[in-house]
């Protein structure tokens, strides 16, 4: 693995190294604990639900998607070395979610594109692969209107996550694609033998591909670990893009602000965490799914916090 300052002279970046930001659970005690744990101001379960919902974008009417299977990361239009780099860096993260990683040469599922004109690039990408971003399936993007931002405006970062619906018994697609046929060419549509409960489905929510424009000028103050795992957060999860983070402890944070994080941040890596932890992603109604998360990041927080010796 390239050592990441090498990364940061590939790409002509200035690196400027900043203090690591404070860990809102290690603040005066007075600010953290009041009765139950009292993070950002107010309870531990309901700042991390707050946090779920606020950098979390299903497609509608779905649940939180996630990788499978293998992930598979390319990286396009940087030096070999800086590439590689961002390619391990990411890789890792998804090892240790229990993701197996594409071997060299695999077909890339994460594509990671870098250029001087995010928007032009983004413009462009669509034109030539229209279905490539619009399969026109149930619950397989975000839609039209979404796709139009990732086109415009001036984001240092943009991305397109695509999602199947799959029959968790079979391993097929749930939902009709437009144009799928049958043998006889007529139209083809899945079929479910079982459906479930109120809060449960065969039907899961898998990614199938993740597509990302780096501005170069955009991320020019980040350091490469910083870039690094924005990156894997994005690539990894459905990150809104337009989900406002700044009341929370994250990596997302670090293009409005470099010194907000030096790496992932607990928050973060509790998130990812729970989402690939099992397979609560079979639950129907997307809102369970994300308290059930944020659940499980509060458990976490808290035993780390607990885990913390006083003075």
């Amino acid at each position: 693995m390239l050592a990441a300052p090498a990364l940061a002279a590939l790409l002509a970046m200035a690196a400027p190294q900043y203090p690591p930001a404070q860990d809102p659970l290690v603040q005066d005690p007075t600010e953290t604990r009041i009765d139950d744990i009292v993070v950002l101001g107010r309870p531990l379960n309901e700042a991390a639900r707050d946090f779920v919902y606020s950098l979390s974008i299903p497609a509608r009417g779905r649940g939180l998607a996630r990788w499978r299977d293998t992930v598979c990361v390319g990286v396009v239009n940087l030096r070999a070395e800086a590439a590689q780099y961002l390619v391990d860096v990411i890789s890792t993260r998804a090892e240790n979610l229990g993701l197996k990683v594409g071997a060299p040469g695999c077909s890339p599922n994460v594509v990671i594109t870098f250029t001087d004109d995010g928007g032009a690039m983004a413009r462009a990408m669509v034109r030539a692969e229209p279905a490539a971003f619009r399969v026109g399936g149930s619950g397989m993007d975000l839609g039209r209107a979404a796709l139009g931002r990732f086109q415009e405006g001036d984001a240092p970062v943009r991305w397109w996550h695509m999602a199947l619906p799959i029959n968790s018994e079979t391993g097929r697609i749930a939902v009709r694609i437009p144009g799928e046929t049958d043998n006889e060419g007529n139209p083809s549509a899945p079929s479910l033998s079982t459906f479930g409960s109120l809060l449960t489905t065969i039907v899961r929510d898998d990614l199938n591909k993740v597509i990302v424009i780096v501005d170069v000028d955009g991320v020019s103050d980040l350091t490469a670990p910083q870039l690094a795992d924005y990156l894997s957060m994005v690539a990894l999860a459905q990150i809104d893009p337009r989900g406002d983070t700044s009341d929370f402890p994250t990596i997302l944070n670090v293009l409005d602000n470099p010194a907000a994080a030096d790496s992932m941040t607990d928050w973060d890596l509790a998130l990812l965490e729970a989402l690939y932890r099992d397979d609560r992603a079979l639950r129907r109604n997307p809102a369970v799914l994300a308290s059930s998360i944020a659940s499980d990041l509060a458990r976490d927080l808290r035993s780390e916090q607990e885990a913390v010796p006083e003075n």
